[in-house]
């Protein structure tokens, strides 16, 4: 049996033929997914099917992606992205890692693609993570100009009275966070406090805070 990957159903009928060496009617075939195009590149998927000689057995062989391939994919998509946006912008670099992608933007309109208060960044990052997490299982870090590093400076900064509070009393909570923010500062006092109980609460309101507190079985 071996599992083929291919842009279009037909594509993959005419791979799997060849690589088993049988007409496509001596093979029994099974679709583990269909093709679709997505939306300006963003969220492709490919056609995936299973096949194996009729009356035959063997061993799986999945197909894998190689990070090299990844890396061009999604350079691909971010690139179609762009190209479709209304944005003087480009994108700079993407590294794959074992289980993250980083994505660099810059340009001119760098800051207006980040938004008043990173409201189209944090939309883009949305976008971005969504697609190479379904397709991928990789999280991703977004950097557009400066702002992942200026924003890491800024929660750090703010995070040295919390890390005060619970220096001195044991616990401590941030002010209500968002976007971004909230996902720094869990990371840097789970980082500081790993033998605490580190997470974030959703406030009546829908806003979000991050609490330091003692570990208890009922957290």
């Amino acid at each position: 049996m071996i599992r083929i990957t291919a842009d279009t159903l037909e594509e993959a009928y005419t791979k799997a033929s060849n690589a088993l060496n049988k007409s496509v009617v001596d093979l029994d075939i099974e679709v583990l997914q269909a093709p679709s195009k997505g939306i300006l590149g963003l969220f492709k998927k490919p056609a995936i099917i299973k096949a194996v000689i009729k009356g035959a057995s063997s061993s799986y062989k999945p197909e894998t992606d190689s990070s090299d391939s990844i890396q061009s994919d999604i350079q691909t998509g971010i690139q179609t992205l762009l190209e479709n946006a209304c944005f003087d912008v480009e994108l700079v670099e993407v590294k794959v890692n074992d289980d993250l992608v980083y994505i660099k933007i810059d340009g001119k309109d760098a800051a207006l693609m980040i938004g008043k208060e990173g409201y189209r960044y944090k939309a883009l990052s949305y976008i971005l993570h969504n697609w190479i997490k379904i397709k991928y299982n990789k999280n991703i870090s977004l950097e557009i100009a400066e702002f992942l590093k200026n924003q890491d400076l800024m929660i750090e900064e703010y995070l040295l009275s919390i890390k005060e509070r619970v220096n001195e009393n044991g616990k401590a909570q941030t002010k209500p966070l968002d976007g971004i923010l909230v996902k720094l500062a869990l990371e840097k006092l789970r980082a500081a406090y790993p033998e605490k109980y580190v997470a974030i609460r959703t406030l009546r309101d829908g806003r979000k805070i991050v609490i330091v507190n003692e570990y208890r079985k009922d957290n």
